[in-house]
């Protein structure tokens, strides 16, 4: 199976509860303040004197399905392409309590937890942390980018519901070239082989850019099916508005381009993308984005709208929930959104079987099961 049993159904019985009865308190939605300062906008959100082109499907029936939890911004690297570590440079040394983020994770609900950040494996209670939402029954996804799993591996327990999720944008070469440093590759690597000796599950994120080569993509995927590595996650990248590379960002026709031929790399590796999402990134799907499925929270609270986007951050889960003006986002709402395709923002439309076909079930049975 691509994932646990247990994960697999959890997930799923999660989802159909939700989608009968969602909470009453999440589905309001708070009139806009006539206040308009903000401390966190970077941008005007909705385009001015226009109306929203598009209403969700679900925008009255909202649930979580991936927190992604920040207990921290700091990091040892400098990666090209990450907004974090430039958006919050001003808190760059602060950090989440264990009981911060245990409440964001109870506040919350969802069933699956991405600890990330900045570089999660740098929070001095990292194993705590990871123990103690393993003790809530959540699944977790541990995203780093490898260079201290060495170091810090005896903090943590081997569990089913636990994977370290190692960042790798291509091969050797290219991989220290986007995060900035020579010989982070092999430190990944090396972080990969010694979670595996220790009973681990071990998947790999890997963003891809304008100048990415996917013939590399397939050569890198080749040779971590060597190291016994559970699967990988890929994911167009996305112009964060507080990195200033606008050269290494691709347009929503280009990403369709470099995921032409993604199908063929599904047949031959465990790609952990849905089916779905994957025909949303050739271009043979249309999917809404559902932000809300991937709340994040940090530092300064719930960040709103989304892993991408701050135009506020709210105190309470529920006040993300309705104050958040879903519908003024998305494709033909806001500029900012018009090439976005990251998985954080259209996997929980997939998973919810928004614009669902008849052979979509077949689908993803086959590929949970896989």
């Amino acid at each position: 199976m691509r994932f646990p049993l247990s994960m697999t159904v959890g997930m799923g019985a999660y989802i159909a509860k939700n989608k009968i009865s969602p909470r009453p308190e999440w589905q309001k939605t708070v009139a806009e303040s006539s206040d308009a300062a903000n401390p966190f906008k970077i941008i005007m959100h909705a385009r001015a004197g226009e109306a929203p082109e598009f209403v969700h499907p679900m925008i009255n029936k909202r649930f979580p399905l991936v927190l992604m939890l920040e207990p921290l911004h700091a990091c040892n690297l400098t990666c090209t392409g990450c907004g974090r570590i430039r958006e919050y440079e001003s808190t760059i040394t602060q950090r989440l309590s264990v009981e911060q983020c245990m409440k964001a994770v109870d506040e919350c609900g969802a069933p699956t937890i991405s600890i990330c950040g900045g570089e999660p494996m740098l929070y001095p209670e990292i194993g705590r942390l990871v123990s103690e939402i393993l003790g809530r029954g959540k699944n977790i996804i541990l995203c780093t980018n490898g260079m201290f799993i060495r170091k810090k591996v005896g903090q943590f327990k081997p569990d089913s519901k636990f994977f370290f999720n190692v960042h790798l944008d291509g091969l050797e070469k290219n991989h220290d070239i986007s995060v900035e440093r020579e010989g982070v590759y092999k430190e990944a690597i090396e972080g990969i082989k010694i979670a595996k000796q220790h009973g681990f599950k071990v998947c790999t994120n890997t963003t891809v850019y304008k100048e990415t080569d996917m013939k590399e993509i397939e050569e890198l995927y080749t040779y971590l099916e060597t190291l016994s590595v559970d699967g990988f996650l890929i994911s167009p990248a996305y112009g964060y508005s507080a990195v200033n590379q606008r050269d290494i960002f691709m347009t929503r026709e280009d990403v369709m381009e470099k995921f032409k031929d993604i199908d063929r790399l599904a047949k031959r590796f465990r790609i952990n993308n849905t089916p779905t999402y994957l025909d949303f990134l050739k271009g043979d799907r249309k999917l809404p984005c559902t932000a809300w499925g991937n709340p994040t929270y940090n530092v300064k609270g719930w960040k709103g709208p989304c892993y991408l986007i701050t135009d506020a951050h709210y105190d309470t889960f529920e006040e993300l929930m309705t104050k958040t003006q879903w519908n003024h986002y998305g494709e033909g709402n806001d500029p900012r959104c018009d090439h976005c395709m990251v998985h954080c923002g259209y996997e929980p439309s997939a998973a919810l079987g928004i614009n669902s076909k008849i052979t979509d079930t077949i689908k993803l049975m086959s590929w949970a099961f896989r």
